[in-house]
């Protein structure tokens, strides 16, 4: 039987294959890179014509880098892991594998860095597979609304910002005002909520990530916490992919069904990160020298924080990222930026910290465009009354500074709203549950606390805080119930804590 070339050429080639399936042989190409210069966190490299954005770098000193910059005759990238003997010279290759962090249930209550690598001195967790630290935002149709409340344990912010889970809440304010105190009293509330905490701190110093792991542990938050720490004193390409880091942990339990919470401490920092990556690279800078990318850096980040619908899991990543303001400039470049892709702002004000009401929250300038959704309707009914009365106050207020003689009705709805505003005030770590928040709405709204002096109020608040303890009222419950059972808790002598 003769057999035609093409048939003849086809029997070649599958015994060619049969033979290399038999003999496990295989041909593998490696391409090699130089490096040209080292140094500020960032390598100069010569070589590898295939390389892309983003792709992984393996150093022969052991070294780890992920690239950055492409230019005609050179690559860019930025060092992830440096060793002593890195310099020029060294031979470089690439890892075929895009950037991930191992993730698993036993990272719960460990300190990492943004590799996955334990900070705390215990043994490393065993994982149960790899998150790539890149990854597209959810599709449109595996969304949900937010219609979740994600209690803060703060008054003011579940009664009047509320937050819902698979949101995005900017936490906006100068430094020194209590940023990071909401964003950690947020975690502490979580305790028994079945929420999952990623806590990631960028650029911060030692001492202040000692303390905020301190607090949470105090607090038993630990326990159901992720702690991802980029410190100040770590290199830049590790303080820029510690939020992908985190967020890919969160993923990685939301893809579960489970709910989770992340701190983003702070986003200023990390975006200072990038332009100091970004000019040692000589890319060209935008305004305040940032890259124009910056904004898209942030957004495919909180992109990825949302609710996801039953037929995906149904679980949720809130995402709780913090900036940085400059004598109250909320009108700056990265503010506004996230301002802009976020879903509500939480704004802290200096005079309102100096003056003493604390947390330092303008309500005027905070807004949660969503949060109202999946705030419960009990609590939603009573907050909108509250909020009201409050805006309408600290309209008079203003008059008042003036010397203004004000009406009887006048005069009486002032002291309501500075009764309020001793209410509003609050110590940081002592959240609050979600029945406290209902039952002293009811009575203020009600006018219970109308004939109270402000040095009265703590008493009548101790007292609310007792009867919730031993209450069978649920938030379900009529407001009728409500009113009546909080009217007799506070029947009895409020001096009495």
């Amino acid at each position: 039987m003769t057999l035609s070339k093409p048939e003849i050429f086809s029997n070649l080639l599958d015994k060619q294959a049969d033979w290399l399936v038999n003999y496990q042989l295989g041909l593998r190409v490696t391409e090699q890179g130089t490096v040209v210069a080292v140094g500020d966190g960032i390598s100069w490299i010569k070589g590898l014509p295939s390389v892309a954005i983003e792709d992984i770098l393996i150093f022969a000193d052991g070294s780890r880098g992920m690239v950055f910059d492409l230019n005609r005759d050179r690559i860019g990238a930025i060092l992830l892991y440096e060793t002593e003997t890195l310099t020029s010279g060294t031979t470089v290759f690439l890892a075929r594998h895009s950037l991930s962090i191992p993730v698993g249930d036993e990272f719960l209550g460990r300190v990492i860095d943004p590799l996955g690598t334990p900070l705390d001195g215990l043994p490393s967790p065993t994982p149960v597979g790899r998150e790539n630290l890149e990854k597209s935002s959810p599709a449109i149709i595996a969304r949900n609304f937010v219609n979740k409340p994600l209690y803060t344990g703060i008054k003011i912010i579940d009664t009047l910002i509320p937050i819902g889970k698979g949101q995005r809440q900017l936490i906006v304010g100068d430094e020194g005002l209590g940023r990071s105190s909401i964003a950690i009293d947020t975690v502490i509330n979580q305790k028994n909520q079945d929420v999952i905490c990623i806590y990631v701190l960028i650029g911060q110093k030692r001492s202040a990530v000692v303390s905020t792991l301190e607090t949470l542990r105090k607090h038993g938050a630990l326990d159901y916490t992720v702690c991802v720490v980029a410190e100040a004193s770590a290199l830049p390409g590790l303080q820029y992919i510690a939020p992908f880091a985190g967020c890919a942990l969160a993923e990685y339990w939301m893809a579960q069904g489970r709910d989770t919470l992340i701190i983003y401490d702070d986003l200023s920092t990390h975006a200072r990160t990038y332009r100091e990556l970004s000019l040692l690279l000589r890319r060209p800078p935008g305004r305040e020298a940032y890259p124009g990318d910056i904004f898209f850096i942030h957004s495919r980040l909180l992109e990825r924080s949302t609710s996801l619908n039953a037929e995906n899991g149904g679980g949720s990543m809130t995402a709780l990222p913090i900036v940085e303001t400059r004598q109250g400039e909320i009108a700056a470049y990265i503010p506004t930026n996230l301002i802009s892709i976020t879903d509500g702002q939480i704004y802290l004000d200096n005079d309102l910290f100096v003056s003493g009401f604390r947390p330092a929250i303008d309500i005027t300038k905070s807004v949660s465009r969503i949060g109202g959704n999946a705030q419960h309707a009990n609590i939603s009914n009573q907050a909108g009354q509250m909020k009201l009365d409050y805006l309408q106050f600290l309209e008079l207020e203003s008059f008042t500074r003036f010397g203004q003689r004000l009406e009887a009705s006048m005069e009486v709805r002032i002291k309501r709203g500075r009764l309020l505003r001793e209410i509003l005030k609050q110590d940081r770590l002592t959240p609050l549950g979600s029945l406290f928040q209902l039952a002293w709405l009811t009575a203020f709204n009600d006018g219970l606390f109308n004939k109270a002096e402000p040095k009265e109020l703590m008493g009548y608040l101790g007292l609310i805080s007792q009867g919730i303890n031993s209450t069978d009222l649920t938030l379900d419950s009529s407001p009728e119930q409500w009113r009546q059972t909080v009217s007799e808790w506070l029947n009895s002598d409020p001096g009495q804590p």
